[in-house]
């Protein structure tokens, strides 16, 4: 059950970089990469709302602050900002490192200890993203430290939110992160949808509707729940499919072609991936959810 979660949550970041790339083509990437969260934040707070939620103590907001700091500012902001010059399927090479970032954030912030076998498996996925790049012929350019920089945040933002979704749920993760991440998010972005122009087309629109409702929203749901039950470093590692299923968008979204190295690339990472799977990652027990929600929770 956690790894189906985990695919899910994963189907949806997959899409995140193709649109990402077709929303800033017509809007302002500081708009896209904090706009989507200042969207995503009215339905986060309507369920908390409904869920009568309070204010969670002084030290899960200071874990939720590192959560948004991941996932609500860095990876959507710098990514956005560094698809103004790359390609989705560029990006997507070096977000293929996103898992094995947050195979370490596990061990540092989830109290996780995976075994030799684990990081074996893991490192010939990323051996595989690795020569996958090696052979694209890519350089390394601003843009590309961006995309690095957002790999990072993320992996921050993964292991903490994933750990902190054993006690309070991955839904509410993510909407308290969203939540109070919008003194920040609303005026910013509204600066910057100001500064840049809201005159794009409707493509352009449909992609920022994508990454607020799914990427930055209902795409974490699932996600979330899957590393708390799963384990962070453990689940974390399903997401090395996520750069070969974007190349598949960005083939359709950009014409860009899939050769066989594409394909001897995804049968090395899906290997990995069941290798991950197999091996043996110890964590903390996870303890009992506080005053658990009424609405759905995928997280138990």
């Amino acid at each position: 059950m956690p790894v189906l979660l985990g695919l899910l949550g994963v189907l949806g970041f997959s899409f995140t970089l193709p649109v990402t790339r077709v929303a800033v083509d017509g809007l302002d990437p500081a708009f896209v990469g904090l706009g989507r969260a200042a969207v995503a934040a009215l339905p986060a707070g309507i369920l908390l709302a409904v869920w009568r939620e309070r204010l969670p103590d002084r030290a899960t907001l200071a874990r939720l602050a590192l959560v948004a700091l991941g996932v609500v500012f860095g990876f959507p902001l710098l990514s956005a900002l560094a698809l103004r010059e790359l390609t989705a399927a560029h990006s997507a090479v070096i977000v293929g490192l996103l898992p094995a970032a947050t195979a370490v954030m596990a061990v540092a912030r989830a109290g996780e200890r995976p075994s030799a076998g684990f990081w074996v498996a893991s490192g010939a996925g990323l051996a595989a993203v690795l020569a996958f790049a090696a052979s694209q012929g890519a350089g390394v350019s601003v843009a590309d430290v961006l995309v690095l920089a957002a790999v990072a945040l993320g992996a921050v933002g993964y292991a903490e939110g994933g750990a902190l979704a054993r006690d309070m749920g991955g839904n509410r993760v993510i909407c308290w992160a969203l939540v109070l991440s919008l003194p920040l998010t609303l005026p910013v972005g509204a600066i910057a949808a100001v500064v840049g122009g809201v005159d794009a087309p409707a493509d352009a629109w449909l992609g920022f509707a994508y990454v607020a409702v799914v990427s930055q929203f209902l795409a974490f749901f699932a996600w979330y729940a899957a590393l708390a039950r799963g384990g962070v470093a453990k689940i974390g590692q399903v997401q090395l499919v996520q750069p070969l299923l974007t190349l598949a968008w960005a083939a359709a979204f950009f014409g860009e072609s899939v050769g066989a190295g594409t394909l001897i690339a995804s049968l090395a990472v899906v290997a990995s991936v069941v290798a991950t799977q197999r091996a043996r990652v110890g964590r903390a027990t996870p303890r009992t959810l506080r005053n658990p929600p009424p609405g759905i929770d995928f997280s138990r």
